[in-house]
């Protein structure tokens, strides 16, 4: 007898560990979906860009490697934002990745590259503290008061971002900066996933960022923003 209610103990807890599995990932489904659906009509191609008042071009940071060069992830977004100053849809860009430690600088890197370019100095602002796309959003809004912006990212990374772009009160739209195939390609499709649903919660709590810090307008001078060891 006592085996037998153990066994249905057994039994009645795996039913739930099942059920609990089944409704999450249903919740991931429908999370993933709202988020890509309600996103979808706000990314732009070549074709369908046009002239607007936008503040800047979002470019989002990624993986830079020890030698100081941009990950092809990354060189493909830079250059992105780098085409849309240059034929006249944006006039400022916003480079905004993870500079929290002193032996690793995506923004720097980034701002290297858009020099290389041609790009002036003035119109190119670095936000060091753009440690996930929830913060680099959050601190677009309030530390550089940007209204209205092009984000600039792969397709599996922009729903997101103009999800919570959107979500925070930011007039935002988004442009695919896949110009190749990239690695592992898998499993940031996977990561990503988990990202939607990590970030829909988000906006609803509103967590603060990791810094803030004085406000620095996007309509100024993009020097006010650079490191000052290089100023």
């Amino acid at each position: 007898m006592e085996t037998e209610k153990k066994a249905g103990k057994i039994r009645s807890f795996i039913k739930l560990i099942i059920f609990l599995c089944v409704f999450g990932l249903i919740g991931i489904l429908m999370i993933n979906l709202y988020i890509i659906q309600s996103t979808q009509k706000y990314i732009l191609s070549e074709k369908t860009m046009s002239d607007s008042d936008f503040d800047c071009a979002l470019v989002l940071g990624a993986r830079v490697y020890s030698s100081g060069k941009l990950s092809p992830m990354l060189e493909d977004r830079v250059l992105t934002g780098i085409e849309l100053y240059q034929n006249g849809t944006v006039p400022k860009l916003l480079l905004s990745g993870d500079h929290g430690r002193k032996n690793y600088d995506e923004v720097n890197a980034m701002k290297r590259y858009a020099l290389d370019k041609k790009i002036p100095q003035q119109d190119i602002f670095m936000d060091h503290a753009g440690f996930s796309t929830y913060e680099s959003m959050y601190r677009a809004r309030d530390v550089f008061q940007v209204k209205r912006t092009i984000i600039v990212t792969q397709k599996f990374h922009l729903n997101r971002a103009i999800f919570i772009a959107r979500a925070l009160g930011i007039n935002t739209y988004g442009i695919a900066a896949d110009k190749r195939e990239y690695q592992n390609q898998w499993y940031n499709e996977l990561r990503e996933s988990l990202a939607r649903v990590k970030d829909f919660i988000n906006v609803f709590i509103r967590p603060k960022p990791t810094y803030l810090g004085d406000v620095i307008p996007i309509s100024k001078n993009g020097l006010l923003t650079q490191d000052k060891k290089s100023q």
